[in-house]
C-alpha cells in the first residue's frame, strides 16, 4: 500500500548519506528527488535517474525556499490535489501505537494519512511528528490539531499560499494557513525519525546557517513574520521561538459531503489505523 499523491524530497549536498531516500527504498515507497543541476552526476550514481527531478536553477543563496515552491507547482501540473515534500535527513518512519514505536516497512502510513485528512474538506497541511518528540511512557491522542508541520509535510495544492522568506519557513506557511481558516494535523501515530538540524553536512547548513547556530535570527524573523502569536524566549541555553496556537482552536475539522463513502473505502487491510485515529 502506497501513498497517491506524489512524494519529493528536496536534497542538496547529500548524495553520500541520502537518509530519506534509502528509507523510502527500504518500504518499496515510489519518490522523486529534487537537486540541482551541478549534482546530478552525483546523485544518478547512487539513485535511479528516473526518480531524480533536476532544478532549473541552482545556488540561488535562499535555501531551499525555491525547490519548495518548484515543487508544488510541477506537482500541481501533474494533476496531484495534493503532495508529500519530505527533507533529505529521514532515516526510519515509525507507527506509534500502545506505547511502542515499531519501524514500518512499507507506505501504508502515507496512505493512510493521505485517506484520512481527504475525510475532510479544510486540512490545509498535514505531517509525521518527530520520532524524538514521543517516547513510549507519551501519553498522546494519535493527532493533534492546528500546530506547525515539519520536514514530512502533506500539502493541499489549490491554496493560495506558498512558501516563502529564509528562516521559519514551515512554521510561517502554517501559520498564514491557520490565520487564513484552515487546519493542519500533526499525526503522532505515524512517526519521522528525523536528524538533528546542522549535524549533518549539505542541506541549508551553508546557505542558511552562514554564522553557525543562528537561533536568535530565526526566531525574530518569525516574530516579525506574525508579532499576534510569537514571542522569543531563552530555552535550553539558546533562543527559540515560542507560538501561541491556542487562538485556532476553532478552526474544526469539516467532513466532506462524501465522507461515508471514502470511510466504506477505509476498510481495508489498514481501514483498522483509519477508524482507530477517527475514533480517537
Amino acid at each position: 500500500m502506497n501513498p497517491k499523491y506524489p512524494v519529493y524530497i528536496i536534497s542538496k549536498g547529500r548524495w553520500e548519506s541520502r537518509l530519506t531516500s534509502k528509507a523510502l527504498e527500504y518500504m518499496n515507497v515510489p519518490y522523486f528527488i529534487v537537486i540541482e543541476p551541478q549534482e546530478y552526476e552525483d546523485y544518478a550514481d547512487v539513485i535511479d535517474p528516473q526518480k531524480i527531478l533536476t532544478l532549473p536553477f541552482s545556488n540561488l543563496g535562499q535555501g531551499s525556499i525555491p525547490a519548495r515552491n518548484w515543487v508544488w507547482e510541477h506537482s500541481i501540473e501533474r494533476g496531484a490535489k495534493r503532495h508529500w515534500l519530505l527533507d533529505d535527513n529521514i532515516g526510519m518512519f515509525y507507527r506509534f501505537n500502545n506505547n511502542l514505536t515499531v519501524p514500518v516497512t512499507s507506505g501504508t502510513i502515507f496512505r493512510a494519512t493521505e485517506d484520512f485528512i481527504d475525510r475532510y474538506s479544510n486540512i490545509a497541511i498535514a505531517g509525521l511528528e518527530y520520532y524524538m518528540f514521543i517516547s513510549r511512557k507519551s501519553k498522546t491522542t494519535p493527532y493533534r490539531l492546528n500546530t506547525r508541520i515539519y520536514s514530512c509535510s502533506l500539502i493541499k495544492n489549490d491554496l493560495p499560499y506558498r512558501w516563502r522568506g529564509r528562516y521559519n519557513e514551515d512554521t510561517d506557511l502554517c501559520l498564514r494557513m491557520l490565520k487564513g481558516g484552515w487546519s493542519t494535523i500533526l499525526f503522532h501515530a505515524f512517526l519521522a525519525h528525523k536528524t538533528t538540524t546542522m549535524t549533518m553536512k549539505g542541506g541549508n547548513t551553508d546557505e542558511v546557517y552562514t554564522d553557525g547556530d543562528e537561533r536568535m535570527k530565526f526566531a525574530e524573523s518569525l516574530q516579525k513574520q506574525h508579532p499576534d502569536v510569537v514571542e522569543i524566549v531563552r530555552k535550553f541555553h539558546r533562543w527559540h521561538h515560542q507560538v501561541d496556537y491556542s487562538g485556532f482552536r476553532k478552526n474544526h475539522l469539516i467532513r466532506v459531503d462524501n465522507y461515508d463513502e471514502i470511510v466504506k473505502k477505509g476498510v481495508n487491510n489498514y481501514g483498522m489505523v483509519l477508524r482507530h485515529l477517527e475514533e480517537d
